[in-house]
């Protein structure tokens, strides 16, 4: 499907509006299937959406909270994404303990834990080897260097296709991060965006031509619904036809 682009004067809309998709997806995807699983991206910008999400009244007991990354730090670490949105949001409403599937870092050894947590999400969704999850709804961020997930410029975890689960790299650092295969294969893939300093980054992603291993973003293209909210900051430079779903 193409992509929809929605641009919002300011970050505060930026949330209301994300908020809003996001009750949707999860009401559709309760309807349809009788769960949703969403997973969940680090930052700042969504953090302010996770405690929007956490005021909601919403069936927690059929959400389950998957990670599209995490970096290798413990779950009580300050750069931790599980901490932050356990903070921000699951802390602070009633979703069952066993909806909650953090990815692991407890290991000393990244690559183990990243097959750890493929073989978790295999069991979860009920999938073979061979065959790809289907997440309800997936959130992405995107870094001023065209960024996502743990997803960085010109890594090796670029181009692994063979696994759900794969270990990215930022300066010598690593992370888990989704698989641009298992974030593609999403129902509903949803970027949030906002700042001045991601202007450069969106118009090499937003162009006909560019280099997706030095832009990630570029290699996310989802068989769902896909859909770019921006702010206006974000957006100021680009020449966009604002869809409408």
């Amino acid at each position: 499907m193409g992509k929809i682009v929605e641009v919002l004067p300011s970050q505060t809309d930026l949330i209301s509006r994300s908020l809003t998709l996001v009750q949707e997806k999860i009401a559709e995807a309760i309807d349809q299937r009788g769960i949703c699983t969403i997973a969940l991206s680090g930052g700042s910008t969504p953090k302010a959406l996770y405690e929007a999400i956490a005021k909601q009244n919403l069936p927690w007991d059929k959400i389950h909270v998957f990670w599209g990354d995490e970096r290798y730090v413990p779950p009580d670490h300050p750069d931790s994404n599980q901490k932050m949105a356990r903070q921000a949001w699951l802390d602070r409403v009633n979703i069952p303990s066993s909806n909650i599937h953090p990815m692991p870092t407890a290991a000393g050894n990244p690559a183990a834990d990243a097959l750890q947590h493929q073989t978790e999400l295999q069991q979860f969704f009920s999938v073979s080897g061979g065959e790809i999850p289907i997440f309800d709804i997936v959130l992405l961020g995107m870094g001023d260097d065209g960024h996502t997930a743990s997803l960085f410029p010109h890594t090796e975890a670029l181009q692994v296709s063979d696994r759900l689960v794969t270990v990215g790299n930022k300066d010598g650092q690593p992370r888990l991060t989704f698989t641009v295969p298992l974030i593609n294969n999403a129902r509903y893939v949803v970027f949030i965006v906002a700042g001045a300093n991601k202007q450069a980054a969106l118009a090499e992603i937003f162009a006909q031509e560019a280099d997706a291993m030095t832009y990630p973003a570029r290699l996310i293209q989802p068989q769902g619904q896909f859909w770019w909210l921006l702010d206006e900051s974000a957006a100021r430079n680009l020449n966009l036809v604002t869809s409408e779903p």
